[in-house]
């Protein structure tokens, strides 16, 4: 939602990321973050962004307020519930990264025991082809 309305605003007003994000001395990526809902920019940054474009917070919170009533959330508040929805998102990348590292360390594993039991078993075999038979002939001592 607030990612949405920041682009919305950003485009309506003819200006790229690149120019948004020099208005509020961050680095081209920061804005694309707040737009794709990776990250949300603080209070005081919301605050900036607002007046960089021409919007006020509660707008760009999703509000469809022009003022906001006293029924209605504090931009605090607003801003509290976005950082806990975009934690439980995180949460869930993490989960999902650390099930994959966990499958592709159990599968590495497994193929290095095969190579390695390919390897000792192979190894095994020609050295005992490779064995050398000795024969010892008993000399008999005559008196």
């Amino acid at each position: 939602m607030l990612g949405d309305n920041i682009k919305r605003y950003r485009t309506s007003r003819g200006m790229t990321q690149e120019e948004l994000a020099v208005r509020l001395n961050v680095v081209r990526q920061t804005v694309s973050k707040w737009e794709c809902g990776l990250s949300v920019p603080d209070a005081e940054m919301l605050e900036r962004l607002a007046a960089a474009l021409d919007a006020d917070v509660v707008s760009l919170l999703g509000d469809k307020e022009a003022e906001p009533s006293p029924m209605s959330m504090s931009t605090a508040e607003q801003l509290a519930r976005i950082n806990e929805q975009l934690a439980i998102k995180n949460r869930r990348a993490r989960r999902l990264i650390m099930v994959g590292v966990i499958a592709g360390a159990i599968l590495l594993l497994s193929l290095l025991s095969i190579i390695v039991s390919a390897v000792v078993n192979r190894t095994y075999t020609v050295e005992r082809d490779k064995a050398v038979v000795y024969t010892y002939e008993l000399e008999t001592v005559e008196n």
